[in-house]
């Protein structure tokens, strides 16, 4: 009759090493494993579960730094709390993280700044995950700010990386930051046009713009007399969400409407005035085989200049 052979379970107690804070076994070190994998899966699913609950609560740009700060500082936590199980005491391990710490802080110099600089984006927001805005040159979406970087999609669909440092420390326009926002054309017509008929031709055209805002009021003036037209000024404010699409399709819409009314944009024109001096006799000219000229005259035209 054969014999069951079962496993040795007892090395599970044996002693790896020792520390101060006593032995270590293998059961130790997997307890540690399993306690550290059992969280991260938790910690995960609560704030998948969290970031659902509040999706319609709060906006996505305070929500999720909320959920990183949750979710990185609950498994730091539990990392700690799990340290004696593999001889490691805490408290040492602080000590020694923060001399480290100093350490490393003068190493990388750019990376501690890019961690404060991060962190005051999250406080003062001057920017917020999916506004447009330009940043040192780079004009696009805000995707995510992270604590060390802000990835900004471009408007040609370029995912660029710039360090929180850089975007702290830079001049940023946010293009979406005011709820309201002005474009303005410059249109010019033909003298001979009346421009008091454009301009009411224009301001016709923005009353019956939907998205075109009465309050602060659109205006429509005459600014300047140009060499080959009369310049038109026109100033529109407009919702940020609806400002590109009504300042693209409403130029177009003023060129339809005043070229059916009988007022056209001018071509650049110069009129030149050529003098004729073809009755000058020859002998007026005499003066200029010798050399010297008579009275103050220093100026001669094309047809003087070609007299033999």
């Amino acid at each position: 009759m054969g014999l069951l052979i079962f496993p040795d379970i007892n090395f599970l107690d044996n002693d790896l090493y020792s520390t101060s804070e006593g032995p270590v076994t293998p059961a130790d070190l997997i307890t540690f494993v399993l306690i550290i994998s059992f969280s991260v899966l938790l910690f995960r699913v609560l704030t998948i579960y969290l970031r659902r609950s509040l999706k319609d609560r709060i906006s996505k740009d305070v929500g999720e730094p909320i959920l990183k700060l949750i979710y990185y500082g609950s498994l730091v936590i539990v990392f700690i709390a799990a340290l004696p199980l593999i001889g490691l005491n805490p408290s040492g391990l602080l000590l020694a993280g923060g001399i480290t710490g100093i350490i490393l802080g003068f190493a990388s110099q750019n990376i501690v700044g890019n961690l404060v600089s991060g962190f005051f984006l999250m406080v003062e927001r001057p920017i917020k995950i999916g506004d447009q805005v330009e940043i040192n040159g780079t004009a696009g979406y805000v995707t995510d700010i992270r604590i060390i970087s802000t990835l900004i999609r471009t408007y040609d669909g370029l995912l660029v990386r710039l360090p929180n440092q850089q975007v702290f420390t830079t001049n940023i326009t946010n293009i979406v930051g005011h709820p309201v926002r002005r474009f303005e054309y410059t249109i010019g017509i033909r003298y001979s046009d009346d421009a008091n008929a454009a301009i009411w031709l224009i301001k016709d055209l923005i009353d019956k713009e939907p998205f075109a805002l009465q309050n602060p009021s659109p205006s429509v003036f005459v600014s300047d007399l140009g060499d080959s037209a009369v310049k038109i000024v026109v100033r529109i404010w407009a919702p940020v969400s609806e400002w590109f699409g009504l300042k693209t399709r409403l130029l177009w819409d003023i060129k339809c409407t005043l070229e059916e009314n009988g007022i056209e944009v001018p071509f650049p024109q110069r009129v030149l005035h050529i003098k004729n001096n073809s009755g000058k006799k020859p002998q007026e000219f005499e003066g200029l085989k010798e050399g010297h000229f008579e009275g103050n005259e220093g100026v001669l035209n094309f047809e003087g200049r070609g007299v033999n």
